[in-house]
């Protein structure tokens, strides 16, 4: 009888200690924090589009349709398939330069050209946020960030599909601000959507 008790007072304690641990959440949007270091290859960039690093408009997360869907898809993929991916290095001779491509890029060249193609299409530049990530192997990537009233999505260079932030492999550090297109800030839930989406 005395050890069928103290089992029951064991199970008792795991449960609480267990009930204390919350489930992994997925978020479906980011959880963006203070304001943070611009990365230097944007801030070069704002130097000769200065039009493209101003405040924004921000009447929050953009209502999405299919029509809308469709256009985002078709974009993503046309960019992948038609932009060479090469380094800076090899294209430029130097490291970090954030540019429009023509016929070739790397990460972040494909997400700008991605962001000008749907903001010429009608998508504010409040919903279309640059975002520095980190690949599971710790290198840095960029990304291109559509906030919705569904949540965040990604158009990746690497990723044929538009996914949901958490349901990739990457994790997030900083984007840009939606209220201003020059300015960054931290991402407070991306370690954490980091260990839900390995799942």
């Amino acid at each position: 009888m005395r050890i069928k008790g103290v089992f029951v007072a064991m199970m008792a304690v795991f449960a609480m200690a267990t009930a204390a641990i919350p489930a992994p959440s997925r978020n479906a949007s980011m959880v963006t924090g203070n304001a943070t270091s611009q990365p230097i290859g944007h801030y070069d960039f704002c130097q000769i589009h200065r039009n493209e690093c101003g405040a924004n408009r921000n009447a929050g997360p953009v209502e999405m349709t299919p029509a809308k869907w469709s256009l985002v898809r078709s974009v993503n993929a046309t960019v992948n398939r038609t932009i060479t991916p090469m380094t800076d290095k090899e294209i430029y001779g130097k490291d970090e330069v954030w540019a429009y491509p023509t016929t070739a890029g790397d990460c972040e060249d494909f997400a700008l050209l991605k962001r000008r193609m749907l903001i010429q299409r009608g998508f504010s530049a409040a919903d279309l946020l640059m975002t520095v990530v980190r690949k599971p192997d710790g290198e840095g990537h960029a990304v291109l960030t559509l906030r919705t009233a569904e949540g965040d999505f990604v158009l990746d260079n690497l990723a044929s599909e538009v996914k949901p932030w958490f349901g990739t492999p990457y994790s997030f550090v900083k984007r840009q601000s939606s209220y201003n297109s020059g300015r960054w800030v931290t991402i407070e839930n991306g370690r954490d959507v980091l260990v839900g989406a390995l799942r």
